[in-house]
């Protein structure tokens, strides 16, 4: 038994010590190498008096030893040893014999001729063996207080995240899971291989700490089977990236991350019609507005894949900007793309610049991202979120009229279906503004579409950052309502979907997004709970360790959000994406209601513009008051959130029902 304590001092010896120690065990194992070799060929102990062996043993030690230096033999680390030390300790066992070889049988010793090879065996397997023993008693020592993991996916992926876990010296992998029969119950690189229904006994028994699920190349369908097999175990579970990540080479397989909600989603993604995303872009001017924004930044990067000629970033933060030019100019670069990029500062309210940026450049195409689309914030400002997104959108939309713009693409959202906040109900000005314009009879050249779709994965305000970092904190989740649900997909697919939407356009398109199934969010919380390696606190297990506390509606937020107005859609070329015939009113109408909304903006008037936007033909049905801060604090009413004794938040538009309550006059279809 190797004394462990003698083994952790000489690992922690300095070089020349260990240097020496292995010097000192070589040259032992020579000696007794030559002398037990020698007793198995002739079984003579006799031999050990003779005088020419000891000359012939003492010239071989120090001729062997050279050689084991001059092979680098004493600079291998023993605790990363591998299949090539093993070829190195061959090597120079070979080059003993072969020395001891000529020392018999060129010089006048005599030795048996089967003398060498039973020395080459019993030197191998001494200084081969020792050094095996040593690394297996050391990675044991090492691994100790390692936490340990479980890897899921005995395949490469696996390996080679299990040799990457294993030379960072973090985890210690303590088996392979798998679904696989065939894997199940063998041993890969020393590690078990077991089935998922042995894998419960075996966390407890081992006290592991976390899954890694390794497997990069399986569809997203996949992965989602994966997690749902694995999230009833109650451990913290990690992915290696997908493969078509790690093929582009921004990650390693050694790179961990959390579970990502497309995972949980089990969406798949559609490949994208290639004539479609071309058609308005390649060798084109286009110009993004919001482009620093979640959707417009995500836009310009797949705009880039498709090589315009110009590609002009509008957007008002200044910071937004300079980051979206700087990663789009490296892309290009990297690349080696010809598009020109024009990063501008502006604001879509700013008619006179708008329209000058768009001649200016000459704009054949333009993606209409920039909005104010936080729910709550717009019912807190309303005036300025009915400037940006009515009459920014209004003005853009003129201006690319004056200036000939071929095509023109607004992104609208599942709120401005029966919308219940001002952010819906402008969102749906904004599309009533574009169909009236696209068959009015001064718009000659330009083509409106508006492409409606519900919540992205990722962007500013998501739930889903929120909830990850509650959960790191240990804090409790804050969830606004049980049965709050909502659609979801990821920005990539959906800027994807925007483009080639955008392209089957004929002017004045509704396009719906297929968003898939919707979500309920406290499900989508409890997951994220689950699959973090947590308990969900509640009354039937109050020792868990995350709680989910309801908040109560934010102002304007509705249970449910609906991407169809009515039922009459109509499936278009690509199975993603839906054309929907809904209400249109002409151009004289809603130049009524425009100069309406300006008038109310311009005095502040919330009233007035409140009861505007319930009579025009949007569809608004709003739950709350007035939520206005501005106009809140001009009726000496405290804007801000008060808490009960509960320690539950209460919207502040609950105070202000009895005071101002929430006027009657509702547009129906």
């Amino acid at each position: 038994m190797i004394n462990i304590t003698l083994l952790e001092n000489a690992l922690l010896a300095n070089y020349k010590r260990k240097k020496f120690i292995s010097y000192a065990a070589d040259a032992i194992f020579v000696f007794c190498s030559f002398w037990l070799a020698y007793f198995l060929r002739l079984d003579d102990v006799s031999a050990i008096f003779v005088s020419s062996n000891w000359f012939l043993m003492l010239a071989l030690i120090p001729a062997t030893l050279f050689v084991f230096n001059k092979l680098g033999l004493y600079r291998v680390v023993l605790r990363y040893m591998g299949a090539k030390t093993i070829e190195t300790i061959v090597a120079s066992t070979v080059i003993s014999m072969i020395i001891l070889t000529f020392m018999c049988y060129f010089t006048t010793f005599f030795e048996p001729r089967s003398l060498p090879l039973i020395y080459f065996g019993i030197l191998t397997m001494c200084t081969g063996g020792s050094r095996l023993i040593v690394h297996i008693t050391l990675s044991r020592i090492a691994s100790r207080n390692l936490r340990k993991v479980v890897i899921y996916g005995a395949g490469s992926a696996g390996r080679q995240l299990a040799n990457g876990l294993k030379d960072g010296g973090d985890y210690n992998v303590a088996a392979f899971l798998d679904d696989d029969h065939t894997k199940c119950n063998s041993i890969v690189q020393g590690v078990p291989v077991i089935s998922p229904s042995e894998f419960s006994t075996f966390i407890t028994k081992n006290s592991v700490e976390k899954i890694l699920v390794a497997i990069p190349s399986a569809s997203v369908s996949e992965r989602c089977r994966v997690l749902r097999i694995l999230e009833p175990f109650e451990i913290k579970i990690q992915t290696i990236p997908t493969l078509d990540n790690l093929l582009d080479g921004k990650v390693s397989p050694n790179d961990l991350v959390d579970v990502e909600l497309e995972d949980l989603l089990g969406r798949e993604p559609v490949e994208p019609i290639s004539d479609l995303l071309h058609k308005n872009i390649g060798e084109k001017v286009v110009l993004v507005t919001g482009a620093g924004g979640s959707i417009g930044s995500e836009l310009c990067r797949q705009i880039i894949q498709l090589k315009p000629a110009s590609l002009i970033l509008f957007e008002l933060s200044e910071f937004a900007l300079y980051q979206v030019q700087t990663e789009l100019s490296d892309l290009i670069k990297t690349q080696q793309l010809n598009t020109q990029l024009f990063p501008i500062v502006g604001s879509v309210q700013h008619a006179e610049r708008v329209e000058s940026v768009i001649r200016s450049f000459k704009v054949n195409t333009i993606y209409h991202a920039a909005a104010y689309k936080h729910v709550p914030m717009v019912e807190h400002n309303v005036v300025e979120g009915v400037r940006n997104n009515i009459f920014g959108t209004l003005a853009i939309a003129k201006a690319a009229i004056k200036a000939k713009v071929e095509t023109f693409v607004l992104i609208s959202t599942d709120k401005a279906v029966r919308p219940t906040n001002v952010m819906g109900a402008s969102k749906r000005m904004a599309e009533l503004i574009l169909q009236a314009l696209d068959s009015s009879p001064f718009n000659q050249s330009t083509r409106f579409s508006m492409v409606r779709f519900g919540n992205v994965l990722g962007s500013s305000g998501s739930v889903v950052p929120l909830f990850r970092k509650q959960i790191k904190e240990g804090k409790a989740i804050t969830l606004t309502h049980a049965e709050i649900t909502r659609y979801f997909m990821t920005i990539p697919e959906a800027s994807q979907l925007v483009i080639q939407a955008g392209a089957m356009a004929e002017g004045g398109d509704v396009f719906v997004l297929d968003m898939g199934e919707p979500v309920k969010i406290k499900a989508l919380a409890e997951r994220l709970i689950r699959l973090s390696g947590l308990t969900i606190k509640s009354e039937k297990n109050p020792h868990g360790d995350i709680e989910i506390v309801y908040t109560g509606l934010r102002p304007g937020e509705k249970l449910y959000e609906e991407l169809l107005i009515g039922d009459n859609v109509t499936p278009t070329e690509h199975e993603r994406i839906l054309s929907a015939n809904e209400l249109r009113i002409n151009w004289k109408e809603v130049e009524g209601i425009l100069n309406k909304l300006e008038e109310y903006c311009c005095d502040f008037n919330h009233s007035a513009l409140r009861t505007t936007l319930l009579e025009a033909p949007l569809g608004f049905n709003p739950v709350d008051s007035i939520n206005d801060l501005e106009w809140l604090a001009r009726q000496n009413v405290m804007p801000i959130p008060v808490s009960d004794s509960n320690k539950n938040v209460v919207p502040f538009n609950d105070i202000l029902a009895q005071k101002y309550p929430k006027p009657s006059v509702v547009y129906s279809h």
